[in-house]
């Protein structure tokens, strides 16, 4: 993301990434607009962390040239590939509501990234929410009384992919983790699946989270939703 250090070794950044970005995107619509005819959309995908917002996007000055922002609504949390970001606990990657029972302080939502750029000023016929089509798991997690989630982990579950452990498209999920039993989150409108204690626990959307990000999205008349990606349903 533009001004934050967080992405993978080697990539650059910097603190004038923000304004950089801003030009960027006022040069892309003048360009755009140049071109004469029908009406050209400049969209793009944007973060769902309030910190890596403030880092790098003037939401009111871009909002004023994108036609839609997909907010990312998802990757909230996750084993990573190569367990090097949270293999040691479980956590909701596309919660809708925040979680109280988060043991991170300010923990991500969906409805918390809305309101950020409502709060902004963006309006809400500009917002998609992205929607995974896939889940993330780790392995070897205790029951902690809540089936495994929030719990002790020890890094990413077997993938569905030789080069991305902890990462299965929702079609391989549902068919191919034995013993998996889905539960719902009502709270934080939530959707996983756990083996049982010792065993895996994925976080994934399924039709029960789909629909009710749904009706979230008509209640906040948003523009609609993206998914990552289609093949995850195949």
């Amino acid at each position: 993301w533009p001004g934050s250090p967080d992405g993978h070794p080697g990539n650059h950044w910097s603190t004038a990434d923000k304004a950089n970005l801003t030009a960027l995107i006022a040069e892309f619509r003048k360009q755009l607009d140049a071109l004469g005819g029908d009406h050209k959309l400049l969209t793009a995908f944007t973060p769902g962390d309030a910190k890596k917002v403030a880092a790098g996007w003037d939401l009111p000055q871009v909002s004023k040239n994108l036609d839609i922002e997909n907010v990312q609504g998802y990757d909230f949390h996750g084993s990573g590939s190569d367990n090097s970001w949270e293999p040691n606990r479980t956590g909701d990657q596309a919660n809708l509501y925040p979680d109280p029972k988060s043991p991170y302080p300010n923990d991500f939502s969906i409805d918390s990234a809305v309101q950020l750029y409502l709060n902004a000023g963006v309006s809400s016929r500009k917002l998609t929410i992205g929607l995974p089509f896939y889940g993330r798991g780790w392995q070897q997690v205790a029951d902690g009384g809540a089936h495994g989630e929030w719990q002790t982990a020890n890094g990413a579950a077997p993938g569905q992919f030789a080069e991305e452990a902890g990462t299965r498209g929702y079609n391989n999920l549902i068919t191919s983790v034995p013993g998996l039993t889905v539960y719902h989150n009502d709270q934080t409108v939530a959707t996983y699946g756990y083996t049982g204690a010792n065993g895996q626990w994925w976080s994934f959307d399924d039709t029960w989270s789909s629909g009710k990000k749904a009706a979230y999205i008509k209640s906040k008349h948003l523009l609609g939703a993206m998914i990552w990606e289609m093949s995850g349903d195949a």
